[in-house]
């Protein structure tokens, strides 16, 4: 008789359905907006990254149709090859000027980003200092490299030190940190890291994923909200949360963008993204040169969300961002709460390990400058009538 090879997997999907932690993905049938359609119910929409409403604004999809016009619909090559265009090279002049940096490179993600960065420079016998609270896609970024991982304590510049001095033995050393930590909302003590990365002569490298679009001026990033403009050697950035659209991207000193042209293994070895993509990631960018208002906006709707959240007697930790979680504590709890949500008209997804710790389960709110005052109200409404009605509140 053949032997069962996969019975292990359904073993662990059980598992997982037993502990509450199976996650059940819900399928949008409309436009990113403040009000989407969601496995065929108009819900208002706060669980998406869209933070300044691009992600369909009328600009940008106009930049793409014409871009498929003219460039149609893809590089078919990577970018090494036959498939770097005049739109990938306009985009990264335009982020370089954007992030005021040297130079910049653009990748088929955050993610690809930081596999990319990290492992072009770090390898075995190397150090690298890392959040212990850092993106999934730099923890894999930095097992790629090989080099020996030393986490420090979140946020924490004395732990950071203490690490540093407790390793002794290596070649090259880096310290990598979150700009905006994406579960909590927290904002990385970035200037405070570069002052020890001076001292030690360390690179410093940050990955700015949450920071886009939301801090600084007119949605520089962290290194702008900080004034550490070329104090900070890398910054890794998305294209897909405040940008509304796909890809990611590296900015910094000139050097290391030329040497990730050259061994860069995602920009080596995957095809280029599409030149509607491109095209609506400039036009993003021209509307943030033109304007603060949009960024003005998702700030402004923050601090009234945040503030009624925390009046209707929730928790929302400890962020400093847009990023507002609703702290339920254990997972089968957060996963009822967002069903009830759903069912109030308000999709927001529970968050549950492995993506947060045991016991720190929530509802991850994200804010946008496409939400009106009355679309808060709305939400904050159901939040509290669930609220009231599970106990939390």
């Amino acid at each position: 008789m053949a032997t069962d090879k996969t019975a292990f997997v359904r073993e662990e999907l059980d598992s997982l359905r037993e502990q509450g932690l199976y996650i059940s993905i819900r399928t949008i049938g409309s436009a990113q907006e403040a009000w989407v359609t969601v496995d065929g119910k108009r819900v208002l929409n706060f669980c998406a990254n869209n933070y300044l409403g691009l992600a369909n604004h009328p600009r940008m999809k106009e930049a793409a149709k014409r871009a498929i016009d003219e460039y149609g619909v893809g590089p078919a090559a990577v970018r090494s090859i036959a498939g770097t265009m005049t739109l990938h090279l306009e985009l990264e002049e335009r982020l370089a000027h954007f992030k005021q940096v040297e130079d910049a490179l653009s990748f088929q993600s955050g993610f690809n980003a930081n596999l990319a960065v990290i492992p072009a420079l770090m390898s075995q016998g190397d150090v690298i200092f890392s959040d212990e609270l850092n993106h999934a896609s730099i923890i894999d970024g930095c097992r790629l490299s090989r080099a020996k991982i030393a986490r420090f304590e979140h946020r924490n510049p004395d732990s950071l030190r203490q690490v540093i001095e407790q390793e002794t033995e290596y070649g090259r050393r880096l310290i990598i940190t979150d700009g905006v930590f994406s579960m909590d909302g927290d904002i990385a003590p970035l200037d405070k890291l570069a002052d020890i990365a001076d001292d030690h002569g360390i690179l410093l490298m940050t990955d700015d994923a949450h920071g886009e679009g939301v801090l600084g001026r007119g949605g520089r990033g962290i290194v702008d909200h900080f004034d550490l403009h070329g104090r900070v050697d890398i910054e890794v950035g998305t294209l897909s949360k405040a940008f509304g659209v796909v890809g990611g991207y590296v900015a910094g000193k000139k050097d290391i963008v030329q040497w990730l042209r050259q061994r860069g293994r995602p920009f080596l070895f995957s095809s280029a993204v599409t030149p509607a993509d491109v095209a609506a990631c400039i036009a993003a960018v021209d509307l943030l040169e033109e304007s603060t208002e949009l960024v003005e906006r998702l700030w402004e709707n923050t601090r009234y969300f945040k503030a009624e959240m925390k009046g209707l007697g929730f928790d929302t930790g400890e962020s400093e961002t847009p990023i507002t979680p609703v702290m339920l504590g254990e997972a089968p709890v957060a996963f009822e709460f967002s069903k009830q949500l759903f069912d109030g008209g308000l999709f927001t997804m529970a968050l549950g390990f492995p993506t947060v710790p045991r016991g720190k389960a929530r509802i991850r709110v994200m804010l946008s400058a496409a939400h009106s005052r009355d679309d808060l109200d709305q939400a904050l409404g159901i939040f509290k009538d669930v609220g009231q009605q599970m106990g939390v509140v």
